[in-house]
């Protein structure tokens, strides 16, 4: 009897070991909290071709964010990633990028089977900033984070539109003409649009129906500028920023902007 009670523990005990094994494994596979686990603070690891999608997956409640493409570089497109970028994706839970940059392709190539691919819709106009970053949140299982991100931005958005409404010439707001990736920027301003033009070249048509309009500023994207777009207009143009800092506090993209747009109007 003794002997046999000498056996069947410890064979009772390993089978207990196993199985909190066996159900270790399972939670590890399916459950989105348990995967998140092995980033910063119990957060999924996640990798962004640029500072634009780093900002976004900060707002949504993720503190470390590995941007692959340099602040420094004026347009993100002409970027070549090196292989240490192609090596940190792979490490990846999730990896932003956008279907635009032409590195996509690499991107998806070197995330393999761990990250999921995420395409970030890159827009600062603040109704779909402020959706995308609550889709990033329930994405990444950071959603009071990203809740409490929407709220300040709220609170800031409407401070700003207040202090650029109170700058309008003659209580008027501005006449403009906008870049097509700075339409958010008029929106902000509380500007009129009376045209866009790009992402192509823009024509000499283009460029005298737009005149006609009379408008008193042109809001230019600084990362796609081509030079003066309406030099004997007498509008003042604005090179307007889409891109954050390496601090990756897309807020600030909106103070600039705000900035910017009070500077132009003194005149």
């Amino acid at each position: 009897m003794a002997q046999h009670r000498r056996v069947r523990v410890p064979s009772l005990l390993a089978l207990s070991i196993g199985a909190g094994l066996v159900l270790s494994g399972c939670g590890d596979d399916d459950s989105p909290s348990d995967q998140a686990s092995a980033g910063h603070g119990g957060k999924p690891v996640v990798v962004a071709t640029t500072v634009w999608e780093g900002a976004f997956a900060k707002a949504a409640g993720i503190d470390d964010v590995k941007v692959i493409v340099p602040q420094s570089v004026h347009h993100a497109p002409d970027y070549d990633p090196k292989p240490s970028d192609l090596a940190a994706v792979g490490r990846a839970d999730f990896v932003l990028y956008a279907p635009f940059e032409p590195y996509a392709a690499k991107i998806k190539e070197a995330a393999g089977s761990k990250a999921k691919l995420v395409e970030v819709g890159l827009d600062n106009d603040a109704d779909k900033a402020g959706a995308e970053v609550a889709r990033l949140g329930k994405l990444f299982g950071t959603e009071a984070a990203a809740t409490r991100w929407k709220a300040s931005f709220d609170t800031e958005y409407g401070r700003l539109r207040a202090d650029v409404k109170n700058a309008w010439p003659g209580g008027r707001p501005p006449v403009v003409v906008a870049q097509v990736f700075s339409t958010w920027s008029a929106k902000l301003a509380g500007a009129e649009v009376v045209g866009t033009y790009g992402p192509e070249a823009v024509t000499a048509q283009q460029l005298a129906a737009l005149s006609k309009k009379k408008p008193a500023l042109v809001l230019d994207n600084a990362h796609m500028s081509t030079g003066k777009v309406l030099p004997d207009s007498g509008a003042k143009q604005i090179e307007i920023v889409n891109y954050p800092d390496k601090d990756l506090d897309l807020l600030a993209v909106y103070r600039k902007a705000a900035a910017d747009v009070k500077q132009a109007m003194k005149g």
